[in-house]
C-alpha cells in the first residue's frame, strides 16, 4: 500500500509513512506466520484502503462545511454592515479598507468589531429616535386634548430603515415646533385665563367656577398639566366673549341708570352730599367699558341699588312732571288753537297721564318730545300767519256779506227810526267790503297752494281743508250770484208785463170808445196802484191771464201794441190794414179783453 497524498503538508504525510507503514509491516508479519493467502491478503488491503478514503472524505466535508459556514457568515457580516451603514445614512465603515484580504477566518476577525461598533451605534441611534418620537407625541397629545394618553417609550414604533441623522434632526425639528407651539397654547389659556379672573372680579362673578366648568385641568387647585386643546382654546375664546358681553351689558345699563340719575338730580335739586352717595355709579358717564376694571364695579348689586334709586327719584318726580306736562300741554294746545290747527285728543292726553302716573315713560323723552311738537308748532304757526290774516278778513267779509243780505231782505230798511242812519252807513261800507271778496279769495286761495306745496301737506283750518272750504263758498256764492240776477230778470220781466198791461187796457179802451172819461180814470187808477204795489182784483187778474200767456202770444201781443202806437201818430190810416196781423192781434187781443171784460164793465 503507497503512501497518499494530501494537501495536509510534510507533517501530515510523515505520520502516514511512520504509523501506516509500521502497521502495514506488523500486518504482513502476522499474515505470514498464519499463512493467509494472497487474495485475502489485498482484500483487506483494499478495505483498509476503502475505509482511509471514507474517513479522509468526512474530514474533507467537514472542512469545506466550515468554510462555507464562514464565507457566510462574513457574508452576513459585511450584508449587516451595509445594512447598518444605510439605516444610518453612513456612506462607509471607519477604518474599513475598501477590499478585505487573509483567511476567511481573519476577514472575519477583522469586520466583527466593526459590526458590534455599528450595531451599538444602532442602538444609540434608536434610542435617540424613540426619545424624540416619544416627545412629539406626548406634545401632540397634549395639543390634542388626549389626558389618557401614557408616556411609555416602547409605544413608539420607529421606522429602523431609516435611523440617519437627517431622519433625527426633522423629527428634532418637529418637536421643537411642538414645543413652540405648546409654550404659545399655553401662552394663550394663561392669558385667557387672566382675562377671565379680572372680568370675574369686575362683575363679582366666581372666577373658580367659571374656569372649571371649561376644563377642570384649568384650575390651578387641581395640580394637573392645563388642557391646550383647540376645543378648550375655543371654549376660552367663547368664554371670554360672553364675559366681555355682560360686562358690556352691564356697563350700557349702569351708564344709562347713571345719566337718567343725573337727569333726576338735576330736575330735583339733590343735594351734593347725597350725589355722592352714587358716585360710583355716575362715574360710568366719563369712562369707557375698556376702563372700567376695579373689582366690584359691575356687580348685579350695584346696578340693582342704582335701579332702586332711580325708581324711587321717578316716583317722586312723576307729580312734579304731571304739572309740567300739563303746562307744556296747555302750552302747545294755545298756539294751535290760536292758529285754529289740530288740537292732540283728550284720550292721548291721558294716556301720557297714566303713563307718568306708572313711572312707565321716560320723562326726559317726553319733555324733549313735548318742547319739540311745541317748536314745530309754533314755526308751522309762524308759517300760517299771513294765511290765517287773510282767513280772518275773509270771515270778517262772510260775516259782513251775511249781514247785508239780511239788511236787504228788510222791507223796513227805509222807514225812519232809529239808528236807521247808522245801519245806511254800515251797509255802504258793507257792500265795499263784500266787493273785495273776489280779489282776497283769490289772494287767499293761491297763498295756500303755495303754502301746501312748499308744506308738501294740507292746509287745515279747525280740521277742514280750507282750500275745500273756500271752493264750497265759491261755488255757494255763485250759486248765490245766479239767483240773484234770476230773481233782476224775473223782477224786469214782471216790470214789462206790468207795463203792457197798462198799455192794451188803455189802447182797449181807446179802440172801443166807450166812456173814456171813465176808462181813463179806471186805467190812471190801475196804473197808478200797480205801481204802488197795491193792485186791485181787476189787476191781479190781468197780470195773472198776462203770465198764463205763452212766449209767442207776449210777442204778438207787442207787436200789436206797436202797431196802435203808429196807428195813433198816423190817424189818417186804418187800424189792423194788414190782414194776417190784424187777424192775429185781434185774436191775441180779445182773448186779453175777454179774460178782463168782467171786471172792466161798468
Amino acid at each position: 500500500m503507497g503512501s497518499i497524498q494530501t494537501p495536509l503538508g510534510t507533517r501530515s504525510s510523515a505520520l502516514l509513512e511512520t504509523s501506516c507503514g509500521y502497521l502495514l509491516q506488523e500486518l504482513q508479519i502476522i499474515w505470514d506466520e498464519v499463512g493467509e493467502d494472497q487474495f485475502t491478503r489485498e482484500k483487506v488491503l483494499l478495505d483498509l484502503e476503502q475505509e482511509c478514503l471514507e474517513v479522509y472524505r468526512r474530514k474533507v466535508d467537514s472542512a469545506n462545511i466550515s468554510r462555507t459556514r464562514l464565507h457566510q457568515q462574513l457574508a452576513e457580516a459585511e450584508a449587516e454592515v451595509t445594512h447598518l451603514l444605510l439605516s444610518l445614512g453612513e456612506r462607509s465603515l471607519p477604518g474599513r479598507p475598501e477590499k478585505m484580504a487573509g483567511t476567511l477566518k481573519v476577514q472575519l476577525d477583522s469586520i466583527t468589531p466593526a459590526l458590534r461598533d455599528m450595531q451599538l451605534r444602532k442602538e444609540a441611534r434608536l434610542k435617540q429616535f424613540r426619545a424624540v418620537q416619544g416627545q412629539i407625541q406626548k406634545i401632540s397629545a397634549e395639543i390634542a386634548g388626549q389626558s389618557e394618553y401614557e408616556d411609555s417609550s416602547s409605544n413608539v414604533i420607529i421606522n429602523e430603515s431609516d435611523l440617519s441623522l437627517k431622519k433625527l434632526e426633522e423629527y428634532q425639528n418637529e418637536l421643537q415646533r411642538l414645543h413652540s407651539e405648546k409654550n404659545d397654547r399655553l401662552l394663550r389659556v394663561d392669558n385667557y385665563i387672566d382675562t377671565i379672573r379680572k372680568l370675574s372680579a369686575t362683575l363679582g362673578m366666581d372666577f373658580s367656577m367659571i374656569i372649571t366648568k371649561v376644563h377642570p385641568t384649568l384650575n390651578e387647585l387641581c395640580g394637573i398639566s392645563k388642557n391646550i386643546s383647540d376645543t378648550i382654546l375655543e371654549k376660552l375664546d367663547s368664554t371670554v366673549k360672553s364675559l366681555e358681553e355682560e360686562k358690556q351689558q352691564r356697563f350700557e345699563k349702569l351708564n344709562h341708570l347713571a345719566k337718567a340719575l343725573t337727569n333726576l338730580w338735576n330736575l330735583m335739586d339733590t343735594p351734593y352730599e347725597d350725589r355722592q352717595l352714587s358716585s360710583h355709579v355716575t362715574y360710568m358717564i366719563s369712562v369707557t367699558p375698556a376702563e372700567v376694571s376695579s373689582p366690584g364695579s359691575l356687580t348685579l348689586n350695584i346696578i340693582q341699588q342704582a335701579e332702586a334709586e332711580v325708581k324711587r327719584l321717578d316716583q317722586l318726580k312723576a307729580s312734579k312732571m304731571r304739572e309740567l306736562f300739563l303746562k307744556k300741554q296747555n302750552e302747545l294746545e294755545g298756539i294751535c288753537k290760536r292758529s285754529h290747527m289740530e288740537v292732540p285728543s283728550r284720550s292721548e292726553i291721558d294716556n301720557i297721564l297714566n303713563l307718568i302716573n306708572c313711572g312707565n315713560i321716560d320723562h326726559a323723552d317726553l319733555l324733549m318730545s313735548m318742547d319739540e311738537q311745541i317748536a314745530r308748532a309754533g314755526e308751522e304757526a309762524s308759517s300760517r300767519n299771513i294765511i290765517m290774516e287773510k282767513v280772518e278778513k275773509w270771515i270778517s267779509a262772510r260775516d259782513e256779506e251775511r249781514w247785508l243780505e239780511e239788511y236787504n231782505r228788510d222791507e223796513n230798511r227805509y222807514s225812519v227810526s232809529r239808528g236807521a242812519y247808522k245801519n245806511l252807513k254800515r251797509a255802504e261800507r258793507a257792500r265795499v267790503t263784500v266787493n273785495k271778496i273776489p280779489a282776497l279769495l283769490d289772494m287767499l286761495i293761491t297763498t295756500t297752494q303755495s303754502w301746501e306745496e312748499e308744506r308738501k301737506k294740507v292746509f287745515l283750518y279747525d280740521e277742514v281743508p280750507l282750500l275745500a272750504m273756500l271752493e264750497e263758498y265759491n261755488t255757494l256764492r255763485r250759486e248765490k250770484e245766479v239767483e240773484k240776477q234770476k230773481q233782476k230778470f224775473l223782477l224786469l220781466e214782471k216790470k214789462k208785463v206790468q207795463r203792457l198791461q197798462t198799455k192794451v187796457i188803455v189802447e182797449q179802451e181807446n179802440s172801443i170808445g166807450s166812456r173814456p172819461s171813465t176808462s181813463s180814470r179806471r186805467v190812471s187808477n190801475i196804473s197808478l196802484i200797480g205801481s204802488f204795489g197795491h193792485a186791485s182784483p181787476v189787476h191781479r187778474r190781468f197780470s195773472s191771464s198776462i203770465q198764463k200767456l205763452e212766449p209767442n202770444s207776449i210777442s204778438s201781443l207787442n207787436q200789436g201794441i206797436s202797431f196802435i202806437k203808429e196807428r195813433k201818430e198816423r190817424p189818417g190810416q186804418k187800424m189792423l190794414s194788414h190782414p194776417r196781423l190784424s187777424s192775429h192781434f185781434r185774436d191775441e187781443t180779445a182773448s186779453v179783453v175777454s179774460t178782463c171784460s168782467g171786471p172792466l164793465s161798468p
